[in-house]
């Protein structure tokens, strides 16, 4: 959530790095509510050191020998009274008023980096290095093939069991999604990470402070009978995990490491990718997440980066990173990197993980801050995949593919996998 006192003070502030983002919206009446907001806050503190005043008065003329009951007593307790139900009224006002504006505000996304290139669209990003050589030879399979021709997963009997865009997972494909998954782990905590697993279950309480309510609602599934919905990405919990909490400055950063079920509705992506692990409702995912001090949230976007790029290199897995642009950044984003690995069968680059540095967005809205000496402050908030499962599984597939219909595995996941390949000569 953006600060209100920019706002309030001067919203060009906010405007102009907005039109970065490709928006223009009128805060000419949001200015007015933040103004008349903090008029009632004055007017509710004037009145209530008068008020205290009052009272003071009072307990003096009473030791100094006046009646309790007499009239001058009884007039400053009169007022006395009147202020108490002034200030209530002015309070009511200003939580009106309060309402009104952190729902503005809470709809409106984070402000871009300085660094963060302009652009428009995705068109715009730019790439800031590749790693790896791509296979390039002609007749590869691509990873739902390979999959499903080794018996790796079924998904028309999935649509049973739920509907389209949920797959089952079956013998060396189940066994290859938990062998990444806990490789993933051990690489994150042997660096440093501390593992969490968390509630998949999150409520709108958590939703909202890490971005996803109200803007995008539409795109997660909802308990019916519940204030609770199942979790787009542990970016959700662990963003809560310290909500209304004071930090202590020694502690950070506090970097954590999560392996969650995701679940999005994918709303508007219908069409596309409707074959094998890329875009699919439920998928497993290795969450990064740092809380830092403000002047350490640079050199931490560029760590959680690299954490996630060792990944995909252990992995002997061609990658890019591609700095996005204003107009591509998420929601809740200042500045974001995105990992793209290659797969060849597909002849593309695709996205495997997103890491993003959220300033102090994510934290305002979650009333996280740092303590330092006797200062105060909000904490600054990143995440990043590290990895994507499904997405790390098809690359594997894809990049491994020999002449003989196997898979190779690289040397990294064989103790996890016990085998060197998947499947057997054709």
């Amino acid at each position: 959530m953006l600060d209100q006192r920019l706002l309030r003070d001067d919203p060009a502030l906010i405007a102009v790095p907005l039109a970065r983002r490709g928006l223009s919206p009128d805060l000419t009446a949001l200015q007015q509510i933040a103004l008349q907001e903090r008029d009632l806050q004055e007017q509710r503190s004037s009145l209530q050191a008068e008020g205290n005043r009052i009272g003071k008065e009072v307990g003096q003329q009473i030791r100094a020998g006046a009646a309790p009951d007499g009239p001058e007593v009884q007039a400053l307790r009169a007022r006395g009274n009147a202020i108490k139900q002034e200030v209530a009224a002015l309070e009511e006002q200003e939580k009106a008023l309060q309402q009104q504006l952190r729902e503005a505000l809470a709809a409106l996304p984070n402000l871009p980096a300085p660094e963060a290139p302009d652009g428009r669209s995705e068109a715009d990003n730019v790439e800031v290095k590749r790693w790896g050589s791509p296979r390039q030879e002609g007749g590869l399979e691509e990873h739902w093939q390979i999959a499903e021709r080794l018996g790796l997963f079924d998904t028309e009997r999935s649509v049973r069991i739920a509907q389209s865009r949920f797959v089952t997972l079956l013998g060396q494909g189940a066994r290859l999604e938990r062998a990444l998954i806990s490789f993933m782990l051990d690489r994150h905590t042997s660096r440093g990470y501390t593992e969490v697993l968390p509630p998949i279950l999150v409520n709108s309480a958590s939703l909202t402070a890490s971005g996803q309510l109200p803007k995008f609602a539409e795109e997660s599934f909802r308990c019916a009978d519940d204030d609770l919905w199942l979790t787009p990405t542990a970016e959700v919990p662990l963003t809560s995990f310290h909500r209304d909490e004071l930090i202590p400055a020694e502690q950070l950063p506090l970097r954590y490491c999560a392996y969650t079920p995701c679940f999005r509705r994918e709303a508007g992506s219908y069409g596309r990718d409707t074959r094998g692990l890329i875009r699919l409702h439920q998928f497993n995912k290795v969450e990064l997440y740092w809380f830092c001090h403000p002047e350490r949230s640079a050199e931490a976007h560029e760590q959680i980066t690299a954490d996630a790029e060792a990944i995909l290199e252990a992995l002997e897995l061609p990658y890019r990173r591609i700095e996005l642009c204003t107009g591509d950044l998420g929601f809740s984003a200042a500045r974001t990197f995105d990992l793209e690995v290659w797969l060849p069968g597909a002849g593309t680059y695709r996205e495997i993980s997103s890491c993003s540095v959220c300033t102090d967005f994510q934290a305002r809205r979650a009333s996280i801050r740092l303590k330092d000496g006797k200062s105060t402050q909000l904490v600054h908030t990143l995440n990043g995949s590290g990895l994507a499962v499904g997405r790390t599984m098809a690359a594997l597939l894809e990049n491994g593919q020999q002449a003989d219909g196997t898979v190779q595995l690289p040397a990294a996941l064989v103790p996890y996998m016990r085998c060197e390949r998947l499947g057997s000569p054709a």
